[in-house]
């Protein structure tokens, strides 16, 4: 993380700064796409933004590990290990892990609910032990921990121009369609490590199942069920993705550049998948890079705009902007990543 970044957010303890350079490294080398979009934040809110999303991709390294000793029981462990140090971090407002520590500031500056961070790490331990969802609603149960509360994490860092309870259903609903773009670029990765994000109903109305999916994928053949379960896929994602997109214009002005461009390339995914002919089980669709610096370019004009907006506006900002709690007031319990874009 730069200096200019940490200087701005008014951090200024050597080892928080530390902890927040970690958060950063974690975010840029996991995290393309999201990482991208975060340059369109303004300074003094991206480092909050990658402590929240760094720790998100340790936990999910740490259950996607297939080094050596790292069976589900060593996974197990140091999950556990680690949600109890966030859970003593989060009491505490400090920790001795970096990672946790740039998060427990983070929650505690911000005052974002901790029950989230809860919610998360049941996500991550489920994904040591589930396999399959049988409906899309108990996939919706594990994305509340693993990709919803993300979206909730954000924004009290984000701010809104309405009370903030009107724009948490947005929030979700993005946090959730980012994931599903994921799930759907992922289907081979995912089923090498045993699982199947899919809904099984879904797949069963194309006749497929994971039998099939393994054949598919070890022929490297399309299949013309698979081909028409992963377009269903699509189309319910993009629902999704509809579904949100009225929540951008609930966040502060200067925020929103950032969200919606994370949103074009989210959803650039999609798009890719189709234009590859969802050949996901064999390879892995790629957003063209001219399409990611075009959006990256759009944002920086709307960022532009926003901030020229904001100075000559007769009042800055919102009443209804939720900014971060004084130092010293932890906040009370109330009350996965989505892995990354190409």
């Amino acid at each position: 993380m730069t200096d200019r970044e940490l200087d701005a957010a008014g951090i200024t303890d050597p080892a928080l700064r530390t902890a927040y350079r970690r958060c950063r490294d974690l975010n840029a080398r996991h995290g393309r796409t999201y990482f991208l979009a975060t340059r369109l934040l303004s300074v003094e809110h991206r480092s909050a933004v990658h402590a929240l999303y760094g720790f998100a991709r340790w936990a999910d390294d740490i259950v996607d590990s297939h080094s050596p000793g790292t069976e589900v029981e060593a996974r197990h462990r140091t999950l556990t290990r680690l949600q109890q140090e966030l859970e003593t971090g989060l009491q505490r407002g400090r920790s001795h892990e970096p990672v946790v520590h740039a998060l427990a500031h983070t929650a505690h500056r911000y005052a974002i609910d901790p029950a989230y961070f809860h919610d998360f790490m049941t996500a991550m331990r489920s994904d040591l032990t589930v396999t399959a969802y049988p409906t899309y609603a108990d996939l919706s149960g594990y994305m509340h921990g693993s990709a919803a509360v993300i979206g909730l994490e954000m924004l009290p860092v984000l701010g809104t121009v309405v009370p903030r309870e009107e724009a948490v259903p947005y929030a979700a609903a993005l946090g959730v369609a980012f994931q599903l773009s994921n799930f759907l670029r992922d289907v081979g990765e995912d089923l090498d490590r045993g699982r199947v994000y899919l809904p099984a109903d879904l797949l069963a109305c194309h006749g497929v199942d994971r039998e099939l999916l393994v054949r598919c994928r070890a022929a490297e053949r399309p299949d013309r069920r698979v081909t028409a379960a992963l377009r269903e896929f699509e189309a319910l994602t993009r629902g999704v993705y509809r579904a949100a997109a009225p929540g951008i214009e609930l966040l502060e002005p200067v925020a929103r550049p950032c969200i919606r461009t994370a949103t074009v390339l989210y959803g650039a995914i999609l798009d890719t998948v189709a234009r590859d002919g969802y050949t996901v089980l064999h390879r892995r669709s790629v957003v063209p890079r001219r399409r990611r610096a075009a959006a990256a370019a759009d944002g920086l004009v709307r960022l532009a705009a926003a901030r020229l907006r904001a100075r000559t506006s007769p009042v800055h900002g919102s009443s209804a902007r939720f900014g971060p709690r004084p130092t010293g007031v932890l906040p009370t319990a109330a009350a996965h990543p989505a892995e990354e874009a190409a």
